[in-house]
């Protein structure tokens, strides 16, 4: 698989410098599958971070270590394998994808459970995201190019929004009355961002479609 990465959020350029710096000090036994397992786990702790609750300043700490960690491992993994010379293009793209899209369970529902988001918001911007990935790996099929980012914002960019969040949340604790009801504190947010999704997916499905009919257009 040869697909292009396309990143171009914010960080992206001060990023991938930073990245390839700690790749090519990294030391020999550590490979592109520790990094992975390393990113994994963090979420994993991330979530359970979460679900400890934004009144927990242990539980934001390890919110906050867990996204560290997390783009530690799967923003690196990556990288070491290129700078090293050792890719794995399939495997690298499928195992990083499938435990990407288990991270993002688990770090909705540790938003849920620990009274970070409702339930049902929860639950559709995990649906918005899981759409949004849908029509961007049918891209990378179909026109070999991997879009990591929209409107600027990236997975690394999201991480510190995320992050800067359960911090404010924790020492604010906001509420917010919508329409006569009280929301969660990231509630509003996640509405916003579930909206933004959506419409990334439904534009670049617009642009794709449309760049697809052009390569092949229908004959008559």
């Amino acid at each position: 698989m040869t697909d292009i990465r396309e990143n171009n959020g914010v960080l992206a350029a001060v990023e991938k410098r930073a990245l390839v710096w700690m790749a090519t000090r990294m030391p020999r036994p550590i490979n592109s599958d520790h990094l992975t397992m390393l990113a994994a786990a963090a979420m994993v702790a991330t979530g359970a971070g979460f679900w400890l609750g934004p009144m927990s300043a242990w539980g934001v700490a390890v919110v906050v270590a867990g996204l560290v960690v997390n783009w530690f491992g799967d923003s690196l993994d990556g990288t070491l394998a290129r700078v090293r010379n050792q890719q794995r293009p399939r495997y690298g793209y499928y195992v990083d994808h499938v435990l990407d899209s288990a991270g993002m369970l688990l770090l909705f529902g540790g938003m849920a459970l620990g009274g970070y988001l409702s339930p049902l918001i929860a639950l559709t911007a995990l649906v918005a995201y899981y759409f949004l990935c849908i029509e961007v790996y049918l891209a990378t099929h179909a026109l070999g190019t991997f879009r990591m980012s929209f409107w600027s914002i990236g997975p690394t960019e999201l991480r510190i929004v995320i992050a800067a969040a359960a911090v404010a949340v924790h020492l604010v604790e906001p509420h917010v009355v919508l329409f006569g009801s009280a929301l969660q504190p990231f509630d509003l947010g996640a509405i916003v961002g579930a909206a933004g999704l959506l419409l990334a997916a439904i534009r670049s499905a617009v642009v794709n479609t449309r760049a697809l009919y052009r390569a092949e257009p229908c004959r008559r």
